[in-house]
C-alpha cells in the first residue's frame, strides 16, 4: 500500500487531495500548521472530515520547522510527498513578503532535503498560474515565466526552480502543478467565489477590483484534486497546467451567484490592482497527454454546489470574515 505525505492538508486544495487519496485506500499523513491567515474554522471543518478515515494521520507541523519535519519522516516511510503548504494570496504578499519566502521556498527546501535523505522518489509541488503574467494566452507551460509581478508569484517560481535542482542533482521525480483559480465548497474566504456568494447572501455590496470584464479560468476543487493525484505518477520533471481551459468574466460569475442564491447583487467597481492579472486561460494539452486529465465540472455546476454548501453551513459560515 502506498503512503503519501500531504502538507497543507487542512488547506483548500490539500484537503481535497487527501480525501481523494484516502478514498482510493492509500495511507495518508497530513501536516498543517493551522495558521490564522483566514478563519481557522474552515480548516477545522476540513480536517474533521479527514479524521473520519482510519488511514489518515495528522500532525500539527509547520513546513518551516525542519526539526519537526525530521520527526515525521523518521516515523513514516513515504512513497510520495505532495507539497500543498503555502502562504497564499497575491495582494497580501505585497504587504508581508517575508512569510511567502520562508513558507513557500524554505518550506519546500526542507521537504526536498528530507526526501533526498530518506529516499523519497516522488515530489509534487503546488504552483500557480500567477507566473504567467504578461504572457500570451492560452498559457502554455513552455512560456518564459521569468517576470513575476508579486512576491507570491516570485516565491512560487523560486520553489519551482529549486525542485528542478533536486531533480537534476538527486534524481527526484517532480511534478510541478500550476493551478488556475480554484474554487468550490469550503473554499478560501479571500477568493472571489467565496466572497461574492457570502456578500450576495448578506445583501452587502460585491466589491470588484476593475470593471468586471477581467476573466479567470475558474477550476473546481475536485477536478484539481484529481489532477494532483494523477500527477503522482513517474514523469521525470514536468510542469503541468491544471485549469478549466474555459475562462469566464467576473460579471458572468456574479450572474451565476445571483441565479443560485436567488438574490440580486449590488456591485461596486473599484480600481484594478497592479499585482492582479487581467485574464487567465490554461492550455491543458499537457495534462491531457501526460495525465489523461480533463476537468469535468463546468462553472455553472460548480457555483451551484458552492452556493448549496454555503447555505447548508450558513449558521457558522456567515461569521467568517472575507
Amino acid at each position: 500500500m502506498q503512503s503519501f505525505l500531504v502538507t497543507g492538508c487542512a488547506g483548500f486544495i490539500g484537503w481535497k487531495v487527501c480525501e481523494k487519496l484516502l478514498q482510493k485506500g492509500y495511507q495518508v499523513v497530513g501536516l498543517d500548521n493551522m495558521n490564522h491567515y483566514y478563519d481557522v474554522r474552515l480548516k477545522e471543518y476540513r480536517l474533521r472530515s479527514l479524521e473520519n478515515y482510519e488511514n489518515f494521520t495528522f500532525y500539527k507541523v509547520d513546513v518551516e520547522d525542519i526539526g519537526a519535519l525530521k520527526e515525521v519522516f523518521g516515523r513514516h516511510l513515504f512513497d510520495c510527498v505532495i507539497n500543498q503548504a503555502a502562504q497564499a494570496g497575491v495582494r497580501h504578499s505585497i504587504e508581508n513578503p517575508h512569510v511567502y519566502f520562508t513558507t513557500n521556498l524554505i518550506g519546500t527546501l526542507n521537504l526536498l532535503e528530507l526526501c533526498r535523505a530518506h529516499g523519497v522518489r516522488k515530489f509534487v509541488l503546488a504552483s500557480t498560474s500567477s507566473l504567467y503574467a504578461g504572457q500570451p494566452m492560452p498559457y502554455r507551460e513552455d512560456l518564459p515565466v521569468n517576470t513575476p509581478i508579486s512576491p507570491y508569484a516570485a516565491s512560487k517560481k523560486s520553489a519551482e526552480v529549486l525542485c528542478y535542482t533536486y531533480h537534476y542533482l538527486y534524481g527526484i521525480d517532480v511534478s510541478v502543478l500550476r493551478y488556475f483559480t480554484v474554487y468550490g465548497p469550503a473554499g478560501r474566504p479571500d477568493m472571489s467565489v467565496f466572497r461574492f456568494v457570502k456578500w450576495v447572501l448578506e445583501g452587502k455590496p460585491v466589491e470588484v477590483f476593475g470593471d468586471g470584464s477581467q476573466s479567470r479560468d475558474f477550476t473546481y476543487v475536485d477536478d484539481v484534486a484529481e489532477g494532483t493525484v494523477l500527477a503522482t505518477k513517474p514523469l521525470g520533471y514536468a510542469v503541468i497546467n491544471i485549469g478549466n481551459n474555459k475562462p469566464h468574466s467576473l460579471k458572468e460569475l456574479i450572474q451565476l451567484v445571483e441565479k443560485f442564491t436567488g438574490k440580486r447583487a449590488k456591485v461596486e467597481f473599484g480600481q484594478f490592482h497592479k499585482a492582479d492579472m487581467k485574464d487567465t486561460w490554461a492550455d491543458i494539452s499537457r495534462a491531457k497527454s501526460l495525465l489523461g486529465w480533463s476537468p469535468t465540472v463546468p462553472l455553472e455546476e460548480g457555483i451551484k454546489r458552492t452556493v448549496d454548501w454555503t447555505l447548508e453551513n450558513w449558521e457558522w459560515v456567515r461569521h467568517i470574515k472575507v
